[in-house]
């Protein structure tokens, strides 16, 4: 691997620490809505593809959005636990829509290139410090919301990624101290238009992966409380059923500690923050000859559907935990419809 003596080092320092997280019961957080209540609320998902636990009538004085949520830190993040530890009412999944776990951060970051084996099939070195590129946050959308197809590209690619959800302010962040900032974990796709990212635009990438809705989220940001490590979890993505991306985080060039203390040096981490982590191989770009997505065509044809989601380790007999032998649930889960914007005029 590629990479400079320093970063070898600081990659050893955190493989050698003990993962200092023990998995808890699993905690989910979400953003939600639904037909009886007004506005958004934050709630707690009741394990892959269950009902929602209403955290606001559990406690009418926490906040109803998830950056406020966060910035008090420990004090909500007791009252979400004594909420998954009672035994309260849920909400059918079929009564509540999802909306992004995290909406308008102040800053969505997204890595490039950061997968040895995305490196491979592109047949680059791999890069000796972070590639850094960014979205606007207006970019995010639910994670079953519509992926918008702008008339602007014919060449709309998907990409399944981790994102890391900041929990804590801070600059300069050493990357020993790096998880203490993090609140936890959600499933991202960073929708790409490769024509403005790779030959529109000076070639610099911002356009092409900012479109609007080019940036689903959720549904549940996964409290790092309740990931063992997450960097040793399968990561795959799904076009119309077809598996295309398949890999695991463990093929990460730099970890999330080693971007947290990078990107830091140059900005200011606030709670709800985004870092996208990166993809793996199987895009559609550099498939031979490349794909894109499109929506099928005609009056009786479906809404093209992407489907992307991440698989944790999973003990057959025990449920979630460390050193789960095969994978074989979904812990997160997302999946958007495309459909083409209109022109103007």
């Amino acid at each position: 691997m590629l990479v400079s003596g320093r970063s070898r080092l600081l990659t050893a320092l955190l493989q050698a620490q003990k993962w200092p997280f023990q998995p808890s019961r699993d905690m989910r957080l979400v953003q939600f809505q639904a037909p009886h209540l007004v506005g958004p609320h934050l709630g707690l998902e009741t394990g892959n593809g269950g009902g929602v636990i209403n955290l606001n009538a559990f406690d009418p004085t926490l906040p109803k959005t998830m950056i406020p949520f966060l910035e008090q830190g420990e004090a909500t993040l007791s009252v979400a636990r004594r909420a998954l530890a009672a035994q309260l009412p849920v909400l059918p999944r079929s009564e509540v829509t999802f909306l992004a776990p995290v909406t308008r951060p102040d800053k969505v970051v997204c890595v490039g290139m950061n997968y040895v084996d995305h490196c491979k099939e592109q047949n680059v070195p791999v890069p000796k410090e972070p590639i850094i590129f960014s979205k606007f946050a207006s970019s995010i959308v639910g994670p079953y919301d519509e992926v918008v197809l702008p008339p602007e590209s014919q060449e709309v690619d998907w990409e399944v990624e981790l994102a890391v959800v900041i929990g804590k302010k801070g600059k300069h962040i050493k990357a020993t101290d790096a998880m203490a900032h993090v609140a936890g974990f959600t499933v991202a796709h960073d929708v790409s238009a490769r024509d403005w990212q790779m030959r529109r635009n000076g070639k610099q990438w911002l356009l092409g992966k900012t479109f609007d809705t080019f940036c689903p989220l959720g549904p549940a940001l996964v409290t790092k409380d309740s990931v063992a490590d997450p960097h040793n979890l399968k990561i795959c993505c799904r076009v119309n059923g077809e598996v295309v991306q398949s890999s695991n985080t463990n093929q990460m060039v730099f970890k999330t500690e080693e971007l947290i203390a990078w990107v830091s040096q140059f900005v200011t981490f606030y709670p709800g923050d985004v870092i996208l982590t990166g993809t793996p191989p199987g895009v559609g770009v550099f498939r031979k000859p490349p794909v894109f997505l499109k929506v099928s065509e005609g009056p009786d044809s479906p809404d093209g559907e992407l489907w992307v989601h991440t698989l944790w380790k999973e003990d057959r007999s025990e449920g979630f935990r460390s050193g789960g032998q095969g994978v074989t649930g979904h812990m997160l889960l997302s999946s958007s419809c495309l459909k083409k914007e209109p022109r103007e005029g």
